[in-house]
């Protein structure tokens, strides 16, 4: 568990990003981003979003 792990909200990460809440909701679905529900709130994981982007990166790169 990683206990100092901070959580986003589909805004924040849409802000983060600079993309739509359905791009967003679309990473969330393929799985390409990790997340959680609580309750009703969907909120993602900052190591996750900083996962995305390195593994971008690295296909980019290739």
């Amino acid at each position: 568990m990683i206990a100092s792990a901070q959580l986003l909200t589909v805004p924040e990460v849409m802000d983060r990003l600079k993309i739509s809440r359905s791009a967003v909701y679309d990473l969330i679905r393929t799985r390409q981003l990790a997340s959680l529900t609580l309750g009703s709130a969907r909120r993602i994981p900052t190591h996750a979003l900083d996962h995305l982007i390195h593994t971008r990166l690295e296909q980019e790169a290739a």
